[in-house]
């Protein structure tokens, strides 16, 4: 709980105890009766309390809609924050592999590859998995078909991948593009 609050209920509980002294002091001394006009002051007294109470608990509110309003558009503004973080070492490979102007293509691959490593990293960081269902049944949610070929594999096996398909916090990000084993 915030200071503040610790505060305003603290200040809450003295003020009730306040009021109930007062009417313990009421009751113990004669009451002289009030009259009209005692009575409408006092319960315009009252109501102006409550007015500002309420007035004060509706600008609370207020405040803290507006607050979470604007947490809510800092998350969406920056929530690929950690994902670009993560991202950028493989555009620094990249534009090194880009810089380089020797011929060798051995190290060209080798720094592909590693590259290739980085990306495949940071993507899962991301929580982005992909998906190479090779030997698996065909799952129309996970996978395209784009063609079946006759295999030896039980029937709606994936035979191939032509496209390998991701995932994103277990929601299809692509499907993978897959050849399916036809029926017997």
């Amino acid at each position: 709980m915030s200071d503040d609050k610790k505060q305003e209920n603290q200040q809450e509980i003295n003020e009730l105890g306040d009021s109930q002294a007062s009417a313990e002091q009421k009751e113990a001394a004669p009451a002289a009766p009030l009259t009209p006009e005692e009575m409408i002051a006092a319960l315009q007294a009252q109501i102006q309390e409550h007015q500002d109470q309420f007035l004060r608990a509706k600008a609370e509110v207020e405040n803290a809609r507006r607050r979470s309003v604007e947490e809510v558009t800092k998350a969406h503004k920056f929530a690929i924050e950690g994902f670009a973080v993560d991202l950028l070492p493989v555009i620094d490979s990249l534009t090194a592999a880009m810089a380089d102007t020797g011929a060798d293509s051995v190290k060209m691959k080798e720094g592909i590859e590693l590259t290739l490593k980085q990306l495949m990293s940071a993507l899962e960081k991301g929580r982005v998995l992909e998906i190479n269902p090779v030997g698996e049944k065909f799952d129309p949610h996970r996978h395209q078909a784009i063609a079946m070929v006759p295999h030896e594999q039980e029937a709606n096996t994936v035979v191939t991948v032509l496209q390998k398909g991701y995932l994103i916090a277990d929601r299809i990000l692509r499907p993978a593009l897959v050849t399916v084993s036809q029926p017997k």
